[in-house]
């Protein structure tokens, strides 16, 4: 209804105002506007960049997208106005990223980062074998989309260009995990030979054979290397073993206790608060949303009496700013609930550590007590969202 007001609105303009482009400029941006809300509300997961100007009395769109079916929206919207535009808008991926428009990461992390240079914010990082979409190219950096929908940038010494072919060929293949929270991939069957690279927890490598001691793996651009079998276990085993239980994941969430604080870090070398929860869900076998403020909007509201009485072990608990008459809620933090005796929960502030809602406790939080919104439930809940790789175990 809001976007067919504001199609009328424009018609009208453009009856009344045609000799007068730059009306017709701000009735356009007022259409994009709705465009962009209704298909990339979060920038973060989604990219709508389209914008118009005018040159010698010509329309110009221009701009950048991945949302097709916004991109379509658009012009259907300016061939009913009957608007004479010269399109420049970029659909993504298209020819800049040529017929590779995928990739997996190759090293033990990579750092993917807001923009397309190593001085930027890490927004997030990707694991060695993790698969990965092209949207586009500037200089030597991908933009890429993650299994979470998160865009950012990577440069191209951190992934392996893939076709789709390619891409389903790795993602069918018989696989290894990572399970320790560091070690080395060697060159040979035995940790006296040399090192090829370093791999963290929930690392990913294609299986070619075993031994008694290791197996023999293969990275995405084809390096071949032994992994100890102690240090690792057949992807497809480990998946299909899981059980999402409250108890797995504080399990996973002790084993990463001490990992050093690092904004924009989701791996042993250094998570940030929601990049800790999302690793904990990872090894529990669940892709969940990258941000805190993304995480609170999936799964279900439990303990809306703000007590703790309503909590499980597993459940997030989100802090931040609450909602005033001016101003939205904030969330910018968050942890798992341990659900103990001592009312503990497992977050990553500083490093990944304990703390308590209960005053009488050594390690009490007052600080985040005082700022908790709320929390959410993951486990059993069926959410969008929340994505199980048990789901994926075709691909």
């Amino acid at each position: 209804m809001k976007f067919q007001k504001i199609t009328t609105l424009l018609f009208v303009l453009t009856l009344t105002s045609c000799s007068n482009n730059s009306i017709l400029v701000n009735g356009l941006e007022a259409v994009n506007q709705s465009i962009k809300t209704q298909y990339a509300p979060d920038k973060r997961v989604a990219i709508y960049d389209i914008n118009f100007d005018t040159k010698d009395q010509k329309i110009i769109a221009y701009g950048v997208t991945d949302s097709k079916e916004g991109y379509q929206k658009l012009l259907d919207s300016l061939q009913s106005l009957e608007v004479d535009f010269i399109n420049k808008i970029r659909v993504l991926p298209d020819t800049v990223v040529g017929t590779k428009m995928f990739a997996v990461a190759k090293n033990s992390v990579i750092n993917i980062r807001s923009a397309p240079k190593h001085s930027a914010e890490l927004g997030t990082q990707g694991l060695l074998g993790m698969s990965l979409k092209i949207l586009d190219k500037k200089g030597d950096f991908y933009q890429i989309q993650t299994p979470d929908n998160y865009i950012s940038w990577v440069d191209k010494g951190g992934i392996t260009k893939m076709t789709k072919e390619e891409l389903a060929s790795w993602n069918a293949a018989k696989k290894i995990i990572f399970t320790k929270n560091f070690g080395y991939v060697y060159t040979d069957n035995n940790d006296k030979s040399n090192i090829i690279s370093d791999i963290t927890l929930g690392g990913i490598l294609q299986y070619v054979s075993e031994d008694a001691n290791f197996y023999e793996v293969s990275y995405p651009d084809k390096r071949k290397g032994f992994v100890k079998k102690s240090n690792a276990l057949i992807y497809k085993n480990w998946l299909q073993n899981l059980h999402p239980t409250p108890d797995n994941v504080e399990q996973i969430a002790r084993k990463m206790n001490g990992f050093p604080y690092l904004w924009g870090g989701t791996s042993a070398k250094g998570v940030d608060c929601s990049g800790f929860t999302k690793m904990v869900y990872l090894l529990n076998g669940f892709v969940i949303p990258r941000d805190a403020s993304q995480q609170i909007n999936a799964g279900k509201t439990v303990d809306s009496d703000l007590d703790f009485s309503d909590l499980q072990k597993g459940d997030l608990l989100f802090f931040g700013t609450k909602a005033t008459s001016e101003k939205k809620q904030k969330v910018v933090h968050v942890g798992i609930w341990l659900g103990n005796d001592k009312m503990e929960f497992i977050h990553a502030s500083g490093n990944v550590h304990l703390s308590s809602m209960d005053e009488t406790q050594p390690n009490y939080d007052a600080f985040n007590k005082n700022r908790y919104l709320g929390s959410k439930r993951y486990l059993g809940v069926q959410d969008k969202n929340i994505i199980d790789l048990k789901e994926k175990l075709d691909l």
